[in-house]
């Protein structure tokens, strides 16, 4: 790769800063000069000494309750995307594998897959009560589904002589999806966990909001009630910064898996 083929990617990244500088700026101004009251959009200074006063990174005594939360619901989100990974793959693999299965099951699985995940907080409520453990299963059920769907398209794109050359080496059903099919559909499966690592978060918080748990989304929800403006959006910040370091961490971790597939 020359210097040419980076450039566009430094570019890109120069752009989206100069987005984000220009959007701080409008949000400034839009806040300071009244243009909508201070009680529904606070200003970015607010904001920022509200971030670092709930992280105790101010110097001040603070009990640093924003960071305990964001603990709780990273916390949550990384282990409900853990098992969605998990299962995913494992059921994903399985179905993958077999085209009279995939026959069978592609129907309901496309049923299924569009149902929202915070629409079965209701039903998981009154199965596993209002715990901790609830949520973490609904993070998992709605995380889930993109990496199971991946999976499935991944092994099903596994190219056909492969599978002969398998045959003719009699390798075994395990052996063949160890050293056949997971390779060749990897990058879908690094896919969808990208995208059920979203998922994750989005449910986590929902699900923290719905049913009283503590975390980013009951923080941010007490202080909508309480017209807590500075520290609402010093939530949503945090919300947006995880999201961005998590995307992040994945995108490197499948840049270094893949690198088998750059010329």
């Amino acid at each position: 790769m020359n210097s040419n083929d980076r450039a566009p990617s430094g570019l890109n990244w120069l752009g989206s800063f100069a987005v984000l500088c220009a959007l701080i700026a409008l949000w400034w101004v839009a806040s300071n000069a009244g243009w909508i009251s201070r009680v529904f959009l606070p200003t970015p200074q607010a904001t920022f000494a509200s971030l670092l006063e709930g992280l105790n990174l101010s110097g001040e005594s603070r009990n640093g309750e924003l960071l305990a939360f964001t603990q709780a619901t990273v916390g949550r989100m990384v282990e409900g995307w853990l098992l969605a990974s998990l299962f995913g793959v494992v059921l994903g693999a399985a179905i993958g594998v077999s085209p009279a299965v995939r026959a069978w099951i592609q129907p309901t699985l496309e049923f299924i897959r569009p149902l929202p995940a915070s629409a079965l907080l209701p039903l998981a409520i009154s199965i596993f009560g209002l715990n901790p453990g609830m949520v973490l299963f609904v993070v998992a059920f709605g995380a889930m589904w993109p990496v199971l769907l991946a999976t499935v398209h991944g092994f099903a794109a596994v190219e056909p002589r492969l599978a002969e050359v398998a045959r003719c080496l009699q390798m075994s059903r395990a052996a063949y999806i160890w050293k056949m099919g997971l390779p060749n559909a990897m990058p879908d499966i690094l896919a969808g966990m990208r995208l059920a690592l979203t998922i994750a978060l989005i449910v986590a918080v929902v699900g923290e909001m719905i049913a009283s748990q503590s975390g980013l989304g009951q923080a941010i929800l007490l202080a909508a009630r309480a017209f807590r403006a500075s520290d609402l959006f010093a939530g949503i910040v945090l919300l947006g910064l995880i999201g961005f370091v998590s995307n992040a961490l994945l995108a490197f971790a499948e840049k270094r898996l893949l690198r088998w597939q750059q010329p």
